[in-house]
């Protein structure tokens, strides 16, 4: 049962994280995908009201069969999982997408300085050919050439 508890306590972690992550979702993911946003909202909510349920659930079993601080207890256990679980996988998770959101803003700006560097270049060969050629430029010219 323990086991069981533990596999129940880390989905509970997982969705206390999923329904932070609806509340301030990545940038991407607020720019590309906000119907995505929503439908994990939603999801978030119903998983939530049923851990509600599951927790009372519980609480109401581990008081009767072990005693008044057997949830307590729980609880206890729950808090050190949910601590180590924050830890290890969530800022593992938050690194991963820090990194692709800094990859994204990489590739925009590489994308807007070469759109500038094209123009400035058009810009730049427009002004050569409108300048006017000098005589003595021309004599010059020949003068190397012969």
């Amino acid at each position: 049962m323990s086991g069981d508890l533990s596999r129940w306590m880390g989905a509970v972690s997982d969705i206390d994280h999923a329904e932070k992550q609806a509340k301030n979702p990545p940038l991407f993911k607020k720019l590309f995908n906000a119907q995505s946003i929503e439908q994990a909202a939603i999801q978030a909510y119903a998983a939530k009201k049923k851990l509600e349920e599951q927790r009372y659930e519980l609480k109401v079993f581990l008081n009767m069969t072990y005693g008044i601080n057997a949830y307590n207890e729980l609880l206890a256990m729950e808090g050190q999982i949910r601590k180590e679980r924050q830890e290890m996988v969530y800022k593992q998770q938050r690194l991963r997408q820090r990194i692709i959101e800094i990859i994204g803003l990489i590739f925009a700006g590489v994308l807007v300085v070469g759109f500038f560097g094209l123009i400035a270049k058009v810009w730049i060969d427009r002004a050569r050919a409108a300048e006017p050629v000098n005589i003595e430029d021309i004599s010059i010219i020949r003068q190397y050439n012969d």
